[in-house]
């Protein structure tokens, strides 16, 4: 009886860790398309508004619903008290500590790095073209995502069942 037990827990604990590596493979281009759209709003701001970066990004954080908010928050915040800190100290602090809980990588998290040094250290013209080009390059990055969601999901669902049974299989 109790064998059975572990081998229904051990084939539950697997499967729930490809379930689990499948739903971020599924978050990731969600999560890229909502920092695009909270970049459209930054650059919206830059071009017609008149608000401060920190308001811009509180904005932002507010028009944002997933796990990019808690970055766009910080940014606003470690903004309205830079403590003579530059906006780009400001905002890669932000970046560093609230991109752990996404599930983007490292590609998108240096795309969003240098656009952040161009941000309010150099003119409007400027800084539209550097969030164009940010855009653009998460795009590709977004696409990159959808495409090893198409392959990888299914697969990473069936290998963490298949692994338990496989598990279960060799200990009886």
């Amino acid at each position: 009886m109790l064998k059975v037990l572990g081998a229904v827990l051990i084939l539950m604990a697997t499967s729930k860790i490809g379930f689990d590596s499948a739903r971020q493979l599924r978050k990731r281009p969600r999560q890229i398309q909502e920092l695009r759209s909270g970049l459209a709003i930054l650059k919206t701001e830059i071009n017609y508004g008149t608000r401060p970066l920190a308001e811009a990004f509180e904005r932002i954080a507010e028009a944002s619903s997933g796990e990019l908010k808690p970055v766009f928050l910080e940014a606003s915040r470690n903004l309205k008290s830079s403590d003579g800190k530059s906006t780009y100290e400001c905002l890669k602090s932000a970046i560093e500590e609230k991109w752990k809980k996404t599930v983007m990588g490292e590609e998108e998290k240096v795309i969003v790095l240098k656009l952040c040094q161009v941000l309010g250290s150099s003119n409007r013209w400027d800084q539209l073209h550097h969030l164009d080009l940010a855009q653009e390059n998460l795009q590709m990055e977004e696409n990159k995502a959808r495409e090893e969601q198409e392959t990888y999901e299914k697969m990473v669902k069936t290998l963490g069942v298949l692994s338990g049974a496989l598990l279960v299989i060799l200990m009886f």
